[in-house]
């Protein structure tokens, strides 16, 4: 697993914050700064191939659009690897890089409405579904639980 192309996508899905109600997006100089920390450049296009990233691995919301971006493989090294002139480039070739490594169907995005972070699943099985079982998942057994006990208490 390239560990920082996960990290670099999950980054990215998470640059809106549902919970919080924030979007680095919205922020120019928390953008900026987000950019420059990833040493990548800025693409006009990052808040569509957000949302379609988020839509292909979960999110609920139209089938994103097809997406594309300018990248180059360059021979650096004895090694060859991906170069990317902006975020948006950049993003798409980590994708791209986890889908060729059969990585990519463990990225998704938590189902509670009121959190919708994305997360890489670490299990065995791929059956993670909750960002937190601490949080997210112990809110929606709780809340499953108490329908059950209403539902067989009514007569």
């Amino acid at each position: 697993m390239a560990v920082a192309d996960v990290e670099l996508v999950i980054d990215f899905l998470n640059t809106v914050d549902v919970e919080v109600g924030t979007d680095v997006l919205d922020d120019s100089a928390g953008w900026a700064t987000w950019l420059a920390e990833r040493d990548l450049r800025p693409d006009d296009r990052a808040r569509a191939v957000r949302g379609a990233l988020r839509t292909a691995v979960g999110e609920p919301g139209p089938t994103a659009p097809a997406l594309s971006a300018e990248v180059r493989v360059e021979l650096a090294g004895g090694t060859p690897t991906v170069v990317a002139q902006d975020v948006v480039g950049a993003v798409l070739a980590a994708a791209a890089r986890l889908a060729v490594l059969g990585e990519w169907d463990r990225i998704k995005i938590c189902p509670a409405d009121d959190c919708r972070w994305a997360f890489f699943d670490r299990s065995r099985n791929h059956s993670r579904a909750w960002c937190s079982m601490r949080v997210c998942g112990n809110r929606e057994k709780a809340r499953a639980w108490r329908e059950r006990a209403r539902t067989n208490a009514e007569p």
